[in-house]
C-alpha cells in the first residue's frame, strides 16, 4: 500500500466500500446511499418541541435526527421523545449526542440506535494543560479511560447500539495533544484509541468523523484516518461534516467544500450540513451536495498515467514562478467572466468593487474587487480603473491599438503560432492538448498563465490529474481554475463551485479561479462566490472569519440572532477569526484556531476568550457584544469601521 493511499482511484469515481452498520433500521456503509442528517436545536427536556422539530426535519429530508443528551435527565427524555414520534407516524432513528457525561450515554445507548460520543472530553481531561508525558503516564491514562468507557461498549454491543465515535479538531484531550499536537495526526490517533478499546471488546458497530471548522485540516484529517485504517484492515463508515460552518453563502461554501472535497474521492457514507440557522434549512443543502454523485461513475475515463504528486495529509501550495502579479507567494487572484454581457458598463465594474469618486478623479477600490475581467469578444463601454486588468479572446485582443492592461487567450493552436513576448494565457481543457511540444513551448515561455478548465463531470479528478502532469513534468506556470456551470440555480452553483475549485485549492493547486454562469447568477453575487471559496480554502483572507455553531439543546441564547450581531459589529477586521459558540462542549477547544471566543455558559451568560484562554466570565449577554470588542481593542486588534 502506498504511504499516501486514502481512497480506490484518484482518476475513477468509485466509492470506497465501508463495513455496513444498522441504524435503526436504516443501513449505513455498505452499498447503500450517502445518507444525510441533522441535529435538533430545541431544548432535550420540551419533549413537544424536540418532537415538531424532528418532524419538520424529517419532512425536509433528515434520515437521522441527532438530539443532545448533556445530562442523564435528558438521556432518560430520550425514550419519550421517540415514543412521541412513533405515534406521529414517524420512525425516524433517533441519535443521542454524548459530551463529558458517560452515565448519560450508557442510559441512551439502551434507549436508541444510535449515540455520538466525543473521545475528547468521554471520560476524558480537557484543561488546555501542557505537560510532559512518558509512555508509562500515557499508558495509564488510557487504562483509566478504557475502564470507564468499556461499560458504554458492552452495552451498545448487547443492545446492537451504534456508536460514533466523534473527533472534534478543538477538543482533543491534553494526554493527545501533548503527544501529537493540534494536528490531523492527533485527530486520527485520539479515534484510533477508542476504536482499540472496541474491538478488546469484539464490538464492530462503529462510526468515524474527523471534524474541524477549517475545512484543510478537515480534509487532511479523514484521509489520514483512512490511511491508518487500511493499514490495520479497518473499513469502518464515515460521517462528514466541517463543524461550526457559519450562516449564510460562507456557511455553504465552506460545507461543501470539505465535504465535497471528500465525497469527490468516493469518500464519506453520511453527511451533516452545519449551519447557524434552523435545522431544516441544513437538509436541501445536504441533499445537494449528495446528489451530485448520483451518476458520477458514469463519467468519461479518465488517465492514469500521471501519478499523484503531492502530500495529501498536509496543505503545500504548488510551487510556481510569479508572472505579473500571478503565482509565487501572491494571494490567488479572481477573473469573473463577463463575456456574455453585451454592455460592459460602470454599473458593472461597481458591481465587482470599482467605484469612482468623480468630485476626488480616483477609484475606490474594496477587498473584494475581481482583479480581472474576461471580456471575450465584447466592448467596454466606460472608464476603467488603472489596477483592473482585462482578458479577451486572441481574435480581439489582435485589434486592439491602445493594449495596456489587456492580455490575450489563446487556445493550443494560437498559442503555436504566437511568438509575442507578452502576458497571454492559454486555454486548456484537456490533458491530450498537453503533448511534448506543447509542454516544451510553455517551459520556454517567460509570460504565460494556463486557465485550466475541464469537461469532465468528473472535473476535479480530471484538472487535479493535469496537475499532477504539470508538476511531474517540471512545468511550474501559474495556473488559474476555470469551470462553467449552466442551467443551475444560484445555490447549486454555490455548491458545485465550492466543491468543484476549492478542492483543489486546499490541495494547494490553483493561482486563481474563474467560473462562468451564463443566466445562472448575477455579476455582483458571481465576484461575491468566488472571494468566499478563497476564504474558506484559506487561501485569501478578505474578511471577518466566523465561527459559529449550528446551535443544539445545550445552547441557552439566540445562537443565530447573536451571530447576525457580532457580525454586524466585526464583519470589517479583515483577517481576524471570533467564534461564536453555543456553549462550553462547543467553546474554547471546537474553535480551535479562532483570535477570539464568544462562548455561552449559562442561561443568558456569557464567557471571552483570546485564543484558549478564558479572559472574562459570567457576562450578561446584553452587555456581550461591547465587552468582545472592548477585548479586541485592548489587545491592538481593533480599527475603526470606515
Amino acid at each position: 500500500m502506498s504511504e499516501f493511499n486514502y481512497c480506490n482511484s484518484l482518476t475513477k469515481y468509485q466509492r470506497i466500500k465501508t463495513r455496513e452498520v444498522n441504524i435503526g433500521g436504516i443501513l449505513l456503509g455498505g452499498n447503500n446511499p450517502i445518507r444525510i442528517q441533522s441535529m435538533t436545536t430545541t431544548d432535550t427536556m420540551n419533549t413537544q418541541d424536540t418532537i415538531n422539530q424532528s418532524i419538520k426535519m424529517i419532512k425536509a429530508g433528515c434520515e437521522y435526527v441527532r438530539i443532545t443528551a448533556p445530562s442523564i435527565n435528558e438521556a432518560k427524555n430520550l425514550r419519550n421523545i421517540k415514543k412521541g414520534l412513533k405515534e406521529k407516524g414517524y420512525s425516524t432513528p433517533l441519535i443521542a449526542d454524548i459530551h463529558f457525561t458517560p452515565n448519560a450515554a450508557e442510559i441512551a445507548a439502551e434507549i436508541v440506535p444510535k449515540v455520538r460520543i466525543n473521545p475528547g472530553n468521554y471520560a476524558d481531561k480537557k484543561k488546555f494543560e501542557k505537560f510532559e508525558i512518558s509512555d508509562k503516564e500515557y499508558n495509564n491514562e488510557l487504562e483509566r479511560v478504557y475502564k470507564r468507557f468499556t461499560p458504554l461498549v458492552k452495552i451498545c454491543k448487547k443492545n446492537g447500539t451504534v456508536m460514533r465515535i466523534g473527533t472534534n479538531h478543538g477538543s482533543l484531550s491534553d494526554r493527545i495533544m501533548n503527544k501529537y499536537g493540534d494536528t490531523p495526526l492527533g485527530m486520527v490517533e485520539s479515534a484510533l484509541e477508542f476504536i482499540r478499546m472496541c474491538q478488546d471488546h469484539n464490538y464492530y458497530d462503529i462510526v468515524l468523523s474527523m471534524k474541524s471548522s477549517n475545512p484543510i485540516i478537515m480534509v487532511n484529517a479523514y484521509r489520514l484516518l483512512i490511511n491508518k485504517m487500511m493499514s490495520e484492515n479497518m473499513n469502518y463508515p464515515l460521517h462528514l461534516g466541517v463543524t461550526e460552518a457559519g450562516d449564510g453563502i460562507e456557511g455553504r461554501v465552506k460545507s461543501a467544500l470539505g465535504i465535497g472535497t471528500l465525497l469527490e474521492d468516493g469518500i464519506g457514507d453520511t453527511i451533516r450540513v452545519s449551519l447557524t440557522e434552523e435545522p431544516e434549512f441544513e437538509l436541501p443543502v445536504a441533499r445537494k451536495i449528495v446528489d451530485r454523485y448520483r451518476f458520477r461513475a458514469k463519467h468519461q475515463p479518465i488517465s492514469k498515467e500521471h501519478k499523484s504528486s503531492i502530500n495529501p495529509f498536509e496543505y503545500n501550495k504548488r510551487l510556481t514562478l510569479p508572472i505579473e502579479d500571478i503565482g509565487g507567494d501572491n494571494v490567488p487572484k479572481v477573473i469573473i467572466d463577463t463575456s456574455y454581457i453585451n454592455d460592459i458598463n460602470y454599473g458593472i465594474l461597481k458591481a465587482l468593487g470599482y467605484e469612482y469618486m468623480q468630485s476626488l478623479d480616483k477609484w475606490n477600490i474594496n477587498d473584494v474587487a475581481a482583479d480581472f475581467i474576461h471580456i471575450g469578444n465584447n466592448h467596454i463601454n466606460t472608464k476603467l480603473p488603472p489596477t483592473l486588468k482585462i482578458i479577451c479572446d486572441y481574435s480581439k485582443w489582435n485589434t486592439l491599438n491602445n493594449k495596456m492592461n489587456i492580455y490575450p487567450e489563446l487556445n493550443i493552436q494560437q498559442f503555436i503560432d504566437f511568438n509575442e513576448k507578452v502576458l497571454k494565457f492559454l486555454y486548456i481543457s484537456s490533458i491530450d492538448e498537453l503533448t511534448h511540444t506543447i509542454m516544451r513551448k510553455i517551459k520556454d515561455d517567460l509570460n504565460i498563465i494556463i486557465i485550466l478548465d475541464t469537461l469532465n463531470i468528473h472535473g476535479l479528478s480530471d484538472q487535479r490529474n493535469i496537475f499532477f502532469k504539470l508538476i511531474n513534468e517540471k512545468i511550474n506556470k501559474p495556473v488559474i481554475i476555470s469551470r462553467y456551470y449552466k442551467e443551475l440555480s444560484y445555490n447549486e452553483v454555490q455548491i458545485n463551485a465550492a466543491i468543484d475549485l476549492g478542492g483543489l485549492l486546499v490541495d494547494g493547486m490553483g493561482d486563481g479561479l474563474l467560473i462562468s454562469s451564463k443566466g445562472c447568477v448575477d455579476i455582483e453575487e458571481m465576484n461575491k462566490l468566488s472571494f468566499c471559496i478563497l476564504q474558506a480554502a484559506r487561501t485569501r483572507i478578505t474578511k471577518t472569519e466566523f465561527i459559529s455553531c449550528p446551535s443544539c439543546g445545550r445552547t441557552q441564547f439566540d445562537l443565530q440572532e447573536t451571530t447576525a450581531k457580532v457580525r454586524s459589529e466585526t464583519s470589517h477586521l479583515k483577517g481576524l477569526k471570533i467564534a461564536v459558540i453555543g456553549c462550553i462542549v462547543n467553546g474554547p477547544g471546537e474553535m480551535a484556531d479562532a483570535d477570539y471566543g464568544y462562548v455561552g455558559i449559562g442561561k443568558q451568560k456569557i464567557s471571552l476568550y483570546k485564543g484558549h484562554n478564558l479572559i472574562k466570565q459570567n457576562i450578561d449577554s446584553k452587555d456581550s457584544i461591547n465587552e468582545l470588542k472592548k477585548l479586541i481593542k485592548d489587545n491592538g486588534d481593533w480599527i475603526d469601521p470606515i
